[in-house]
């Protein structure tokens, strides 16, 4: 299709969200190289994500520009190969065992600490915030933990396993303000080494390996934000090791981004640049994946909390860039804001939640009261 044939295919398109290209509202979108046009069509959001990076086009309201595409169901529109592609790979190869499980880590989390110290705050913790007191990013981080935490009824002596332990905050704090003792693990080599920075002198256990591995028993298992890369082919193993984990009396806590419908890969911009051989989970994944291990307690979803944290992450991001430039440079700029608002559209349009599951191996009996 020529660029102009294209050009009228996108503007009937995007009149359907009310975007204008170069119109006067913040979400309307000017474009600086009209072969944008034939690019989107051809290659759906890979080409969007792809032309943004290099500058082809812009839009002063970004995530809102992606909250009316969204809104208007206009990537279910715009189709593309790439798409397919994954779909038939995903039912094919298990993407996330053996080395393809390392890759997240080598590919995302190994970009640097200073990119991450600078995005996320006072603390290393890459999840959604529970902003129901909170005024700040940094509160919101707390208080997820504890609530967590709270959840999960720690108390000084217990053994607790953290699945996906990132920069090892989680176990720091549960360590400092709970008295447990705590193993965590990962699949990132930077985030090995800073968590057992911070964690120097606590009770805590920090390993470079892959979920799979872990065979010892805890009182207390919790996961945060690394369900996600998980993969469909492997929920019922991920469980299975959750459950050998978590002793007979014991709590396992899934903190996990969750989607309205059930797929087997990511989005594909996702999926090259951000988060290879990453999905989201549906609900009906997580049930069936579960069933017969563990009795579900509680399901809390604050998925809304998730746009407020991605705007505090661009903020900080913004902030700091002045800084990064020189090492990431402007290319990655585009990518990282592109990622950060696109994600903060899909939770604000509600197209995906925020889920903590309060899971045991037998039931409670009497029931279980979860806090909030």
């Amino acid at each position: 299709m020529n660029d102009s044939r294209a050009q009228a295919r996108i503007e009937s398109l995007l009149e359907i969200a009310g975007i204008r290209i170069d119109g006067p509202a913040p979400t309307d979108i000017r474009v600086n190289d009209p072969h944008m046009y034939s690019r989107v069509l051809a290659h759906g959001s890979l080409g969007l994500g792809e032309s943004y990076m290099d500058g082809w086009w812009d839009a002063e309201d970004l995530d809102g520009f992606f909250c009316r595409l969204l809104d208007a169901h206009l990537d279910e529109r715009v189709g593309a190969a790439e798409d397919a592609w994954l779909f038939l790979k995903s039912r094919v190869v298990n993407l996330q065992r053996g080395r393809r499980a390392y890759e997240v880590g080598e590919q995302h989390y190994d970009l640097g600490n200073d990119l991450f110290q600078a995005m996320l705050g006072k603390r290393l913790v890459y999840s959604c915030g529970y902003w129901n007191a909170a005024t700040d990013l940094d509160a919101a981080q707390e208080a997820k933990l504890d609530l967590i935490f709270r959840k999960l009824g720690l108390e000084p002596g217990m053994r607790v396993l953290d699945i996906g332990c990132g920069w090892g905050e989680a176990l720091k704090l549960a360590a400092e303000r709970y008295g447990v003792t705590g193993v965590g693990v990962t699949v990132s080599q930077e985030q090995a080494d800073y968590a057992r920075e911070i964690c120097a002198g606590l009770p805590v256990e920090i390993r470079l390996t892959d979920y799979r591995e872990l065979e010892e028993r805890f009182d207390r298992v919790f996961s945060i934000g690394m369900f996600e890369h998980v993969g469909v082919k492997n929920y019922r193993t991920y469980f299975e090791v959750a459950r050998r984990c978590t002793g007979d009396d014991g709590l396992f806590l899934l903190h996990s981004i969750g989607s309205n419908v059930s797929s087997n890969h990511t989005d594909p911009w996702i999926e090259k640049y951000i988060f290879p051989n990453s999905m989201i989970p549906s609900a009906e994944q997580i049930a069936k994946a579960s069933e017969g291990l563990f009795v579900i307690e509680d399901w809390h979803n604050f998925g809304a909390d998730y746009d407020r944290t991605l705007m505090a992450w661009r903020a900080n991001f913004d902030a700091a860039w002045p800084r990064l430039a020189p090492k990431y440079g402007e290319r990655f700029r585009r990518m990282w804001r592109f990622y950060l608002s696109a994600s903060a559209a899909v939770f604000r349009t509600r197209r995906d939640q925020l889920w903590q599951l309060v899971m045991s191996p037998r039931g409670i009996r009497g029931g279980y009261r979860a806090p909030r």
